[in-house]
């Protein structure tokens, strides 16, 4: 009856040139198995990436010898379980063939007792070429289906149901990995097969919610068999009940009387009650958040709502768009997972968007998600081109979809599933579709309703979204420009080359992308390139730079704000700085526009390889300055200075549903600085609030125009923030050349750091060489306010020193 789980080392062969024989991990890719067999330079460094294409170019043989014992032979049946394929495969048992894939992002099971035989036993995965198979599936359609281009540099891709960035984005390395990414087992079953667990809360009026637990399951024989489920409680409190297998309804029901309700981070904890299916030797086991969510889109004055409720709240989400988390699947660990998403939630960020082109999430990043409170704005998996509406497309689709929403709707994270990112305004960009709009909306429409239909029927307990950007259902107008429904993407600033200001020109109900680029950091850049090449038009750079105009809009926007950076760590630093400017701009605006607007989701969090993109962390794991200022512009009270037409006023920020009693001042300094005027304040924030406290007259400011800036403190209940407005763009103000000081103390809780200045110093940032980030960076110090910061890695002082570097804004030129 125990499951046999086949993880571990397996045999890799290439079946196209028979000498290339390496160990593989399953779960893993083939590409990383290479690696770590010396078969292949690291994809990552120089321009390697070139070097391996041949990878993609070869069919591929995984095989794994297991022992079967006679107990397991016993059972009348044996299930094969498989997910995550990837992608074209035919999975033998010793020598014959029981199952054909063709879907990463299905479940596959298949009774292969006939084929086992006592002692040793032979699983054997075939691995075809993606790009012949995608190639021929695009010939057999009716009528051409525009791919990625621009994206993708492997044609046809969107004819796959596999992860679209494999081959290659305009932030993604093109490797087409395949392989296997998730356990594979044998399950024996001798009367009961344990298929899917679901559950539904219902609220009632006093508070209680009734949890129902519905269990797929299909019986083999004749034999009795009984379903225990158990309910646990954060607090270890239990409730049971046994279900029949002769039942009618496989289903029970769990009363809570008070039940512990989940929350968004930042608006409360998020208790989670665990869940037990046991059934013939099989388990399932789930963790459940009790919580009511709905998305409010009600009409208003300025168009239509796009806010999410979660237990009656408005909550104000904020946070950043989630690519793959490595280009290797077989990288891809939970390690990994929790740190990028911990750094998420340290970045008081309370939602993540799975984006549309990468792959539907391991069970472990939801599992984080509902542990840390990070909502996930779920795409399904289409992105940037058009798709096939083939009845076998959409047969594949459907049962896709299917699965993942029935994995997937138990996770208290899980907010919204959406259709697709980009693909309504995909129908615009390409020659076919833009000269025959009418059959390629049909051609949409056909398969975005697929979609809806799936997900309503297998989840009516959330909303479905057709697309991101979306202006609401049917609607298929601009949501780029269009800023009064709906979600929005708004790129003006990057791709159109507008200045930052453009951001102040829209205020979306909900952005839910936009962004702009930086290099990675020094140390960083020191793990792909050797210091010959560290130039941003050199051939190692440019290979790990995947947008074609992206270094040259940096460095023109570097004309428009800075004095020209003096040499290249200073160029990598001071992109770095017009980044978390860029994401700063528009998240304070459009904060301070609230309720109006009640989503800022920038483009994104993470990187997939050592890159120059949008992130505001690393590849290897370091914050860029976005995330440290995302950290304190995500805020759950933040102080922003606000442009009025005539003024600049400070706003006041509270997103909690709680009053908050804030008081600070705001200061204008001059460039030695000091004091030229002051202004404190003291408040009470309601809930959910935006308040003006400080309002000074522009004709004031232009009168004294560039004898200094304004800074403010704020104190919330013991919490310090601070923020610092200037009167005009950074090349064209006298900033003094500050000498800042570091002293590396160490205390019982670690290393701290304290900075000291001669004159007030602005962006100051701190870059260390080895594993480890800062409590804060990239912030005013002021002279007469020595700043204090924690180091958070295991170095000890001595290293700490040596690896250390302090950036500043007026040594970049």
């Amino acid at each position: 009856m125990t499951q046999l789980i086949l993880d571990g080392e397996w045999k890799l062969a290439s079946l196209t040139d028979g000498s290339i024989v390496a160990p593989i991990q399953i779960p893993g890719d083939v590409h990383s198995a290479l690696l770590a067999s010396d078969k292949i330079p690291d994809p990552y460094y120089g321009c390697n990436e070139t070097d391996v294409q041949w990878v993609s170019e070869h069919d591929w043989l995984l095989t794994k010898s297991f022992e079967v014992d006679s107990s397991t032979l016993e059972a009348p049946r044996v299930d094969l379980m498989l997910s995550m394929v990837d992608t074209v495969a035919s999975i033998a048992v010793n020598g014959e063939v029981v199952l054909l894939c063709a879907n990463m992002f299905r479940e596959y099971r298949v009774d292969v007792r006939p084929y086992l035989k006592q002692g040793e036993n032979i699983l054997a995965v075939t691995l075809k070429r993606a790009d012949i198979e995608a190639k021929a599936r695009a010939e057999r359609l009716p009528f051409p289906v525009p791919w990625a281009v621009g994206n993708n540099q492997i044609p046809h891709m969107n004819t796959l149901r596999k992860t679209q960035c494999h081959a290659g984005w305009d932030w993604g390395i093109c490797l087409l990995a395949s392989g296997i990414y998730d356990s594979v087992k044998l399950q024996p079953i001798h009367n009961m097969a344990l298929k899917g667990v679901r559950t539904a809360q219902q609220w009632q009026s006093n508070g209680q919610c009734d949890l129902t637990v519905s269990i797929e399951a299909e019986r083999l024989g004749t034999d009795s068999a009984s379903i225990e489920c158990v309910l646990t409680s954060p607090y270890g409190e239990s409730q049971s009940t046994t279900i029949s297998a002769d039942a009618e309804s496989l289903a029970c029901g769990f009363t809570i009387a008070h039940p512990e309700r989940w929350w968004p981070a930042g608006y409360g904890s998020q208790p989670l009650y665990s869940l037990t299916v046991s059934v013939d030797g099989q388990q399932v086991t789930k963790r459940i958040g009790l919580r009511e969510l709905h998305l409010d889109t009600t009409k208003d004055e300025a168009g239509s709502a796009m806010t999410f409720v979660v237990n009656g709240k408005a909550i104000m989400s904020k946070g950043a768009n989630w690519i793959p988390l490595d280009a290797m699947p077989g990288w891809q660990t939970p390690e990994r997972y929790r740190q990028l998403l911990e750094d998420a939630k340290a970045a008081n960020m309370n939602m993540i968007r799975v984006w549309g082109g990468g792959m539907y999430e391991r069970d472990c990043f939801y599992e984080l998600c509902d542990e840390l409170g990070l909502m996930v704005w779920q795409d399904l998996m289409f992105a940037c081109a058009l798709y096939p509406s083939t009845p076998e497309f959409l047969k594949d689709v459907e049962q896709e979809v299917a699965y993942q929403v029935r994995r997937l709707s138990d996770h208290a994270s899980i907010a919204l599933w959406c259709g697709d990112n980009e693909v309504i305004g995909a129908i615009g960009w390409y020659p076919e579709s833009r000269t025959n709009r009418e059959k390629y909306v049909v051609n949409y429409d056909r398969l975005n309703r697929v979609l809806q239909e799936v997900v309503e029927r297998e989840d009516p307990y959330r909303r479905f979204w057709a697309s991101s950007p979306c202006n609401g259902e049917l609607d298929f107008g601009d949501a780029w420009h269009d800023d009064n429904k709906g979600d929005m993407h708004f790129w003006d600033v990057w791709h159109s080359g507008k200045s930052f200001d453009a951001y102040h020109t829209v205020k979306p109900r909900f952005c839910s992308e936009f962004g702009y680029q930086s290099w990675p950091s020094l140390p960083t850049v020191k793990t792909f390139a050797s210091e010959a090449d560290w130039n941003v038009t050199s051939p190692t750079f440019e290979q790990h730079q995947k947008n074609g105009r992206g270094n040259s809009i940096m460095t023109e926007m570097f004309t428009r704000y800075f004095r020209f950076p003096k040499d290249f760590a200073q160029m990598l630093y001071l992109s770095q700085v017009q980044q978390a400017l860029a994401i700063k701009t528009a998240s304070e605006y459009w904060r301070a526009n609230k309720p109006l607007c009640r989503g800022i989701l920038y483009w994104q969090l993470n990187d997939c390889w050592p890159v120059s993109s949008w992130s505001s962390i690393e590849y290897t794991g370091r914050w860029k300055q976005l995330h440290y200022h995302a950290k304190r512009f995500f805020d759950a009270q933040a102080a922003v200075f606000v442009e009025e037409q005539d003024a600049l006023a400070l706003r006041l920020i509270n997103d909690e549903h709680r009053n908050v009693d804030a008081k600070g001042q705001v200061t204008w300094y001059d460039w030695q600085g000091e004091v030229i005027d002051t202004w404190p304040f003291e408040t009470k924030l309601d809930e959910d609030d935006n308040q003006t406290v400080w309002q000074c007259d522009r004709q004031v400011i232009d009168e004294r125009k560039h004898q200094g800036f304004f800074h403010v403190v704020m104190e919330c209940e013991g919490k310090e923030s601070t923020n610092t407005w200037f009167d005009d763009v950074y090349k064209r103000l006298p900033l003094p050349k500050t000498s800042v000081d570091v002293e590396i103390i160490e205390g019982k809780d670690g290393l701290q750091l304290l900075l000291t200045s001669d004159l007030p110093a602005f962006f100051v940032h701190l870059e260390f060489e080895g594993e480890g980030r800062f409590s804060d960076s990239s912030f005013t110090l002021m002279p007469c306010s020595p700043a204090t910061v924690n180091f958070e890695g295991c170095a000890d002082a001595e290293t700490l020193k040596a690896g250390l570097r302090v950036y500043q804004l007026s040594e970049t030129f």
